[in-house]
């Protein structure tokens, strides 16, 4: 009976449902990731740049989105108890999940600042977001995914638009500011 009993604990264990909704104080790892009683989670649907990534404004600048994400990050998780109802895990062992910060989805938060891209949920925020020209939108950047898989680059190729304002201002002998 008590083998029994050992083997049902072991098997019920092994096959636990994801956790029920829970809540508490949050930490940002970085844009999409934090820490919440002791877990990791994945914001769900989300990919937000990498901290050490960079982005290029429109005239050229760089500028550090992958730490204005996670600063960003920070300041809403500061609002209050995050409360995140778990969806499945990664390959990374993290719990992927919807999170919550006073009634605000932090996915949503996030896409239609322009702090990350959509991946399965938040295409009318991204949408808005590209319109706006907000955050990552604002000029060029490499998708994350990729800035995770081959490393830091440089500038992904500009525009037509921007090579042909690039070559009127050197035709009227304007100088480029880059």
């Amino acid at each position: 009976m008590l083998l029994l009993f050992g083997a049902a604990a072991y098997l019920a264990a092994r096959f636990d449902p994801l956790p029920p909704r829970f809540s508490g104080t949050a930490q940002a790892a970085d844009g999409d990731s934090l820490r919440l009683r002791g877990d990791r989670i994945r914001l769900l649907d989300i990919d937000a740049p990498e901290l050490d990534q960079i982005c290029w404004e429109a005239e050229g600048g760089e500028w550090p989105c992958g730490r204005a994400a996670h600063r960003r990050l920070v300041d809403l998780l500061r609002q209050g108890a995050t409360s995140c109802q778990p969806q499945k895990q990664d390959t990374y062992g993290r719990t992927l999940a919807s999170c919550t910060v006073g009634g605000r989805d932090l996915g949503a938060v996030l896409v239609s600042e322009g702090m990350a891209i959509a991946h399965g949920g938040y295409e009318r925020e991204e949408a808005a977001a590209r319109s706006a020209r907000i955050g990552i939108w604002r000029g060029r950047f490499v998708e994350p995914r990729q800035w995770r898989d081959e490393g830091p680059s440089g500038a992904p190729e500009p525009s037509l638009f921007e090579l042909i304002w690039d070559w009127f201002r050197e035709l009227t002998g304007a100088t480029i500011l880059r």
